[in-house]
């Protein structure tokens, strides 16, 4: 089910229903929680729900052996069980193909001819966000920083919570399995808040939708573009990927706070970033403290070998995102940002300071550059197709045609980068929620220009992750 259909929101009313006023105990209320999740989890293929529910009871068992064990031999063996058994369930579904075809590639290279690979894997919805919210369990448990549950449900409706389950935010069960054992009532403030995350988000979504015409025409084009085309096509990409992941998320957390729970945000106007390292600290924050947390500083972080660790965490982080040798370059890319980054704040301290409001915009210009440069790559299917997007955009081959239409497309692009970011601040702001008069003609008119324009059905970028 996709949160901008109208399928979605009689679901969620049917739920809320049920959850508010039907289910009177909390052992009820989380049953009914994964009950519901289930079903939105098997609208989108009821195959992929033995494969979910498979992977949460093995780490739920795991949890409880770990909690029970004090032989620390066997408490990593059961550890390592569970690491194994989470990436190796990704890595068969997500990039089995990727790693034979690769594997294919580099011995006709070598001189030795085989039959290509012919199988295809279904790729379950989410699989990436909930092995990595599962693992994340059983690895707190083995260091004791969270105590192993006694009962599935509980566990169960964590993992499989809805909002969250399929493009995320990556919620980790220490922050969700607090108030899955409080279960309180949401309140009014949390309720306004939610409704104002829905409409923003269900708005953001439509600009999204609206970005993707420009950004396919140069993606999916065959020959050279000019830099007006490139620089728009690359700009509007830039603002569908934000705006289409982001919206997500608000609505996800908007949902969440409808039935009482807080999800932690996952974006901070990440376009306002003053340099590579202020990105990755606003940019899909649940991802990159999660590789943070449990990769880059079991690598040993910041003592000794910090850029090779920066460098490995941001190489794993692009191959999360996708079986294709251009996420991989993408998080290379960011990786080598953050090394020069650091580099040069180390050498320049002076780098770290603001001065002036002029100097703050010109690094905001400066890291929004680089970053487009990075969703070339992260945008475009090949190497080679990410390479004559940037020839177009630096040094192209035809002449830019400064036509009405070219010159209007390149400014909605524009307009549409600004408007989700004022949108996602307007979010924010604790004045608005609390100005029942300004709140609701805002929900009103995200929700009329949603309704209006926007596409309903319209996937969403970050499920095919």
């Amino acid at each position: 089910m996709l949160f901008n259909t109208a399928l979605f929101w009689l679901f969620f009313a049917a739920f809320f229903v049920a959850f508010h006023f039907a289910a009177r105990t909390r052992v009820a209320k989380l049953w009914l929680v994964v009950a519901g999740s289930l079903i939105f989890y098997g609208a989108w293929d009821v195959r992929c729900v033995p494969l979910l529910l498979g992977t949460a009871l093995l780490d739920f068992w795991i949890a409880l052996r770990l909690s029970r064990s004090e032989d620390e031999r066997r408490r990593r063996l059961l550890l390592g069980l569970s690491i194994a058994a989470n990436l190796g369930v990704l890595g068969f579904f997500k990039y089995a193909r990727f790693f034979a075809d690769s594997a294919h590639g580099l011995l006709g290279a070598l001189g030795v001819s085989l039959p290509e690979p012919a199988f295809s894997l279904l790729l379950p919805a989410g699989i990436s966000f909930y092995t990595f919210q599962s693992m994340s369990y059983t690895i707190d448990v083995y260091r004791r920083e969270l105590p192993a549950r006694a009962r599935p449900e509980e566990f169960l409706a964590a993992v499989s919570f809805f909002p969250h389950l399929v493009a995320g935010p990556i919620i980790r069960a220490s922050v969700l399995l607090p108030q899955f054992e409080q279960l309180e009532a949401p309140r009014w403030e949390q309720v306004r808040r939610g409704y104002l995350l829905i409409a923003v988000g269900l708005f953001k979504k439509t600009v999204a939708d609206l970005l993707a015409a420009p950004s396919d025409a140069l993606f999916r084009a065959t020959g050279p573009a000019s830099a007006l085309e490139a620089w728009t096509g690359a700009l509007a990409f830039t603002g569908q990927i934000y705006a289409d992941f982001s919206g997500y998320t608000d609505i996800a957390l908007g949902v969440a706070l409808l039935l009482g729970f807080v999800l932690p945000p996952n974006f901070d106007l990440p376009y306002l970033a003053t340099s590579p390292i202020d990105f990755w600290r606003r940019w899909h924050l649940s991802l990159s403290t999660w590789l943070r947390d449990y990769l880059y500083i079991p690598l040993g972080g910041n003592r000794g070998h910090r850029y090779r660790n920066l460098i490995i965490t941001m190489l794993l982080g692009g191959l999360w995102h996708g079986a294709s040798w251009t996420f991989v370059l993408w998080g290379l890319y960011h990786g080598l940002l953050l090394v020069a980054a650091h580099v040069l704040v180390g050498r320049f301290p002076a780098l770290k300071e603001t001065p002036s409001a002029a100097v703050r915009w010109l690094k905001r210009l400066g890291t929004l550059y680089l970053v487009v440069l990075g969703w070339v790559l992260f945008r475009a299917e090949s190497l080679p197709a990410a390479l004559e997007v940037l020839r177009g955009m630096h040094a192209p081959a035809v002449a830019s045609t400064f036509t009405w239409p070219a010159v209007l497309t390149l400014l909605f692009v524009v307009a549409g980068l600004v408007l989700c970011h004022a949108a996602s601040a307007l979010a924010e702001r604790t004045e608005l929620r609390q100005r029942p008069w300004a709140l609701w003609p805002v929900v009103a008119t995200c929700l009329a220009v949603a309704l209006a324009v926007g596409t309903p059905g319209h996937s969403f970028i970050y499920f095919q992750f």
